[in-house]
């Protein structure tokens, strides 16, 4: 970790190391770009060096990945100049981009889930069986297959290349998209949040392929809200705060302390905020749940004004484990009791008639209308409470809408607003708010703070510890350790479908929990 007085330039100004435009694989200049009632850019500047990594960081809704959505050809810019490889880039597309030597990895994964993973690693250039004539217009599938084996075999991946996409977890096809980025030889590779589903073994087998690309001169930009890996990666280092620019610097010159108080604007005294609170009567029992082929006898409770981690590495079955709770799927034994009573939960709706609710890790897949409003999101699974007949009341939807932005301090113009365009802190508070306007007694948050920054993560906790303190019982899934840790009462670790062991919070701590998560007593 650098030092802690090492000195960061002002607000506003860039480093002296990156103000040489020749030594620059990549300079963009005054960068702007508006969407309908968001400025997500506002002259915000950049300079990448070739064979660095250069770590772009900033609070959910800062404008990093507008940036490079812009870079990658995605967006068009308003505003502002690119200059790649000292030349002056207009017209950019994705073809272009990719043409040029920019490859992206974008946060939200896009797969072709019904082709096989050599063919989402190929598409669009797909080798053919002959230059010339005929059968110039087939496709050498025995190539490409071999192609996506040597591409597979050098980052260590044991898949087979014909195997599909749907048959793949979220952290392969992660994996496979980091493959296809690194296949198209770039000379500027964007990796925007690559390890947020990912364990870490698959971290630091990223880590020597990232290491290898800057051997061979290739410059990264790397997006993530990971301090532990913005220290061990970074060679340089941008800050942005609302879609402008404001600093950059070697990553030498900072520390976590300096580096989130430039992200935030205010220093945050404590990410993890939890406070003793009283523990009340088990609001949750689980006894022996099963799920033929996921998960076996699995056993655990959970009181009022409790938070519970359950923790394990990835496969270890937390979230089936949660999905069978919530009516997701359907357990093949043992039972669920809220408040002494044994559930038939045949469906989330059951599950949510009895005051359960689920934050799923997925929030845009599962938990959210991406192409509706603020509003709409907030009162979706609620309606009935602002239905009289078969119309839904705008002003009472309006008015719960506008409490629950008020409570959980939700940045929006207004209740209008796309969800889409909001960051990613604020589209999880929507995925609570929706949940709080009914009467919960359960809440299960898979991932909260998965891929939202520092700032956010603050919040969300602050959150968890207000609903404990109001006696609600929440169940929290989280790959992150210092979070389990940081906001667990008591801590249920699961390995192999099972639960391997149960820990107090005193007794809790990275070894005790490694230790049962993978095996070990």
């Amino acid at each position: 970790m650098p030092a802690a007085n090492a000195s960061v330039r002002p607000v506003g100004s860039a480093n002296e190391h990156l103000s040489g435009s020749q030594s620059l694989v990549l300079e963009m200049r005054n960068i702007t770009k508006a969407f309908p009632g968001v400025l997500a850019l506002d002259g915000m500047n950049l300079k990448v060096r070739p064979g660095t990594v250069h770590v772009l960081v900033g609070e959910n809704g800062a404008g990093k990945s507008t940036l490079m959505k812009i870079l990658s050809g995605t967006y068009t810019i308003d505003g502002g100049e690119i200059i790649f490889k000292g030349e002056t880039l207009s017209a950019q597309d994705t073809s272009a981009a990719l043409e040029r030597g920019i490859s992206m990895i974008h946060q939200e994964l896009s797969p072709v889930l019904d082709m096989t993973i050599a063919e989402n690693i190929f598409l669009g250039r797909e080798p053919a069986m002959s230059e010339k004539g005929v059968f110039s217009r087939f496709v050498d599938f025995s190539k490409m297959n071999a192609d996506t084996k040597a591409l597979l075999d050098r980052l260590g991946l044991k898949y087979a290349p014909e195997t599909k996409m749907r048959d793949l977890s979220i952290a392969a096809m992660q994996l496979i998209e980091i493959v296809k980025a690194i296949s198209r030889q770039a000379s500027l590779v964007i990796m925007d949040e690559p390890t947020s589903a990912i364990s870490d073994t698959e971290v630091a087998m990223l880590f020597r392929q990232i290491a290898d690309l800057k051997a061979a001169g290739v410059a990264i930009i790397y997006i993530t809200h990971k301090m532990d890996e913005i220290f061990q990666i970074a060679d340089d280092i941008t800050v942005m705060r609302d879609g402008q620019f404001i600093a950059a610097a070697p990553a030498s010159e900072y520390d976590e302390t300096k580096l989130i108080s430039q992200m935030v604007g205010r220093t945050i005294s404590s990410i993890f905020p939890k406070e003793e609170v009283p523990i009340g009567d088990v609001v949750l029992s689980v006894d022996s749940l099963s799920r033929e082929g996921t998960f076996e006898d699995v056993s655990f409770n959970v009181r009022a004004g409790e938070i519970v981690g359950l923790s394990g590495l990835i496969g270890a079955g937390r979230t089936e484990v949660a999905r069978v709770i919530f009516g997701l799927d359907a357990a093949s034994g043992g039972s669920v009791r809220l408040n002494g009573e044994v559930l038939k939960l045949r469906s989330p709706k059951d599950a949510i008639s009895h005051g359960i609710a689920m934050v799923s890790e997925d929030r845009k897949a599962e938990g959210l209308v991406l192409c509706r409003s603020v509003g709409e999101n907030i009162s979706l699974a609620n309606l009935k409470k602002f239905t009289a007949g078969l119309f839904v009341s705008e002003r009472q939807e309006e008015s719960a809408a506008q409490r629950m932005i008020k409570m959980l301090q939700i940045k929006t113009p207004n209740t209008d607003m796309i969800v889409e365009n909001l960051s990613g802190g604020n589209q999880q508070k929507i995925v609570i708010a929706k949940w709080l306007l009914g009467d919960l007694k359960l809440l299960i948050l898979d991932e909260p703070t998965r891929g939202i920054d520092v700032g956010s993560k603050s919040e969300i906790h602050r959150l968890m510890t207000d609903f404990a303190r109001q006696g609600l019982a929440i169940i929290m899934i989280s790959s992150e350790l210092p979070e389990i840790l940081g906001m667990s009462d008591r801590v249920v670790v699961m390995a192999e479908g099972r639960v391997a062991g149960e820990l107090t919070r005193s007794e809790a701590n990275q070894e005790s929990i490694m230790r049962l998560a993978t095996g070990g007593h």
